[in-house]
């Protein structure tokens, strides 16, 4: 009997480690299938898939939700022709196609041999996987020239790292012309609809939804030499008319890269949509010796079911979690104020200390000195280059400021421009050679300076050693790195003419390498990006940085529409939002709490001249910044829902959810108050429709309630999840510029059901 018990077991048995092996390769996040040749990407809520067809090429087969059934994928095999005109190397959506063969779509690297040969047909030579992260080499089918494709996946997001290293081992230079991270292949489909940010100085982070039409629908870049506040590297796709923000199929990415980029969004006569990003091929000429590589910048992209608004989440939580440095995303970033508006270039040590009185009085957690503190810095006119502290303006140094801030129980920043030299300087006087120029050419002056050649090892160094001695001799916390102007004449006079286009990407690279150098030597620093506002926002600097100005236009109903364009692609956890001084750019006047409340949707700021403050708004500031305090964790690092559409600049509306749930924050503006109507309920999203929810407000007081209201948080009852869900929020805004901020939070142990 036992005997016969164990036979029919034994089948079963030695099933059991198959069974095993089976699921725990399905549960790897990258696998190969050897009998399809299939790569299969398993990125949380998305499946990214591709394999090698019978010619060799990386074929591109599925990107979409997660499907973990191999028998579902098939081997690739090429397209045919259609006609003449659209060979098979143009139809088959290659995942990394060569400029070659025929090929009549955007390639993703295209390259000139000293021979003059400019064909290149890239096929599979080898790959490696470890980990999340997959390395798949390609070679052309008959010269020396490698590229290494770098995948590394994200399972927490369902988002993909895109890389690729070109390599040249043959013994004779090759000039890049065109130099690719990725090209992404979405599902078939004629109903794409691109959603991208531009603007421009002080109109930052607009955006924009346009129908991607047949043939090369955008082409979203920089030529400027950074990121740009022109367009930003961020690109969403979805279907046409779907409008919700929590519903329906998105494909999202972004470029880490700060110099000049471009993301090309093409339709093939095929009405496959591909996004191919990387350095920007304009004025573009890489030469590569023999023995050397480039690596492209990281193209990262990613997947949802659930519309733009959970893809704006996932980028939030990816940043936060992956991108940004020294896990400064997981921490509450510090309020500060800036003493810029307060005295622009007139800064000396007793002004400083009495802003730090007044600040720090507020609640201020950090105090940053502006412009203004070094050499004959007087106006935007000279000074530029000369990192020496004003001996005039501070007679004992940097020390006596600082440690009267730090006594006041703030930590101190100061801001710096690194890459620019006015003519009117002792540097330029020095090293006229430094600025960026082409021989023989006059300069272009913006803002009355020049930028230096970051590119040059010696001026590289000088960069660094200045910073590095100011940190180390000083106690400083934060620098506010500024970067106030374009490129122009980017020549590089001092190298052989056949290098001086590398000066796109090394300029950059040397950028990236001082911040680096910078932290790593001083741990505990902290910097924010700034180019003059919004110009150098991407994920290549934020690996770098801790937050971000995302616009020198402080007006708060302006600054609205900037904060909403600047969250679909960035988290709110690193957006500097300032609260400054009426009249603004727009010659516009709001009231304190209509600022305060703008502001207190990012990373909470105080730019306004208090020494012009009275009693009483000195005491409505406190009064704000406490309550800050109480939903500013859930503001940073919590689930941001928009609720009004992106259209609607008259009635605007954004909650934040906490992580754990326990709080909600829901901030309501109205522009305008008209024909005496009212505003509809306001159905927020996120709660437990189980739960009970306190709910605290801050709103316009009535001419009877005290004005040392303003900026408290006053208890208004409990409402159940599935109320507010349901039915909404009560709003009570009227009149012009009216706003209000509820707070929700959960009561411990009741719920909707008692």
């Amino acid at each position: 009997m036992r005997l016969a018990r164990l036979n029919r077991l034994l089948p079963l048995l030695l099933l059991c480690p198959v069974l095993l092996i089976a699921q725990s390769a399905r549960s790897q996040s990258i696998r190969y299938l050897e009998d399809k040749k299939l790569f299969v990407l398993e990125a949380g809520p998305a499946s990214y898939v591709f394999g090698i067809n019978q010619r060799g090429e990386l074929q591109h087969v599925y990107w979409g939700g997660s499907v973990t059934r191999d028998a579902d994928f098939k081997t690739p095999k090429p397209e045919g022709d259609w006609a003449s005109f659209d060979l098979t190397t143009t139809t088959t959506p290659q995942e990394y196609a060569g400029w070659g063969a025929g090929l009549f779509s955007e390639p993703a690297l295209k390259v000139t041999w000293p021979d003059g040969n400019r064909d290149l047909v890239l096929h599979y030579d080898s790959h490696k996987i470890a980990g999340n992260t997959l390395t798949v080499t390609l070679k052309d089918i008959s010269r020396p020239i490698y590229v290494a494709l770098q995948y590394e996946v994200y399972p927490e997001t369902g988002i993909i790292k895109r890389q690729s290293t070109i390599e040249n081992r043959g013994k004779t230079p090759i000039l890049i012309e065109s130099a690719q991270a990725a090209t992404w292949t979405l599902p078939k489909s004629d109903n794409y609809r691109l959603r991208s940010l531009t603007g421009r100085w002080a109109g930052e982070w607009q955006l924009q939804e346009q129908p991607v039409n047949p043939g090369m629908t955008e082409v979203l870049e920089s030529r400027r030499g950074s990121t740009s506040h022109q367009a930003n590297p961020w690109f969403a796709l979805d279907q046409q008319g779907s409008n919700d923000q929590e519903h329906g199929d998105v494909f999202f990415g972004a470029l880490a890269w700060s110099g000049n980029w471009r993301i090309s969004i093409e339709e093939t006569p095929e009405h496959r949509v591909r996004v191919t990003g990387g350095y920007n091929p304009f004025d573009f000429g890489y030469t590569l010796a023999a023995g050397q590589s480039l690596d492209t910048p990281a193209f990262y992209a990613g997947y949802t079911g659930k519309g733009i608004g959970e893809a704006s989440r996932l980028m939030h939580r990816f940043e936060r979690t992956k991108i940004l440095p020294d896990s400064s995303g997981l921490k509450t970033r510090p309020i500060l104020y800036n003493s810029w508006e307060a005295t622009e270039f007139s800064v000396d040590e007793q002004g400083q200390k009495s802003l730090a009185d007044k600040a720090a009085a507020m609640g201020i957690e950090r105090f940053v000195m502006d412009d203004g503190w070094f050499g004959k810095r007087n106006g935007d006119h000279a000074g530029l280059g000369d990192w020496y502290v004003n001996p005039q303006k501070f007679p004992h140094g940097l020390g006596s400021l600082i440690s009267y801030v730090n006594g006041l129980g703030m930590s101190f920043g100061l801001w710096v421009e690194p890459e620019m030299v006015n003519p009117d300087s002792d540097l330029y006087r020095k090293h006229p050679d430094w600025a960026m120029h082409f021989d023989g050419r006059p300069h272009t002056e913006g803002r009355n300076q020049l930028l230096l050649n970051l590119a040059r090892e010696d001026v590289k160094e000088y960069t660094f050693h200045w910073l590095d001695d100011l940190v180390t001799n000083n106690k400083i916390a934060f620098l506010k790195w500024d970067y106030n102007r374009n490129f122009s004449e980017p020549g590089w006079p001092e190298v052989p003419v056949d290098q001086q286009k590398k000066i796109w990407v090394q300029f950059t690279k040397n950028y990236y390498e001082i911040i680096d150098r910078l932290r790593q030597k001083h741990p505990g620093l902290e910097i924010e990006t700034c180019s003059g506002g919004g110009g150098r926002v991407d994920l290549g600097i934020l690996q770098r940085t801790d937050e971000v100005w995302p616009s020198d236009n402080t007006e708060a109903f302006d600054r609205l529409r900037i904060q909403r364009g600047f969250t679909y692609a960035y988290t709110p956890h690193i957006m500097m939002a300032w609260v400054t001084d009426v009249p603004n750019m727009n010659g516009r006047s709001v009231s304190l709490q209509y600022r305060f409340l703008v502001a207190m949707q990012g990373s909470l700021a105080v730019g306004s001249n208090l020494n012009k403050f009275s009693e009483a708004e000195l005491s409505e500031s406190k009064q704000f910044v406490a309550s800050y305090k109480e939903i500013r964790e859930t503001v940073q690092t919590g689930l941001l829902y928009r609720l009004t559409p992106a259209t609607d600049n008259d009635f605007i509306a954004n909650e934040y959810v906490a992580e754990d749930g326990k709080q909600a924050a829901v901030f309501a503006f109205l522009h305008s108050q008209q024909l005496g109507s009212s505003v509809a309920p306001l159905h927020v999203l996120g709660l437990d429709e189980q739960a009970v929810y306190r709910i605290r407000v801050i709103e316009t007081p009535s001419s009877k309630e005290a004005s040392t209201s303003l900026g408290s948080l006053i208890d208004s009852g409990t409402l159940s999840g599935a109320y507010l869900m349901h039915h909404g929020i009560d709003l009570t805004l009227h009149g012009d510029y009216d706003s209000a901020l509820y707070v929700l939070e959960k009561v411990p142990n009741e719920t909707a059901t008692k």
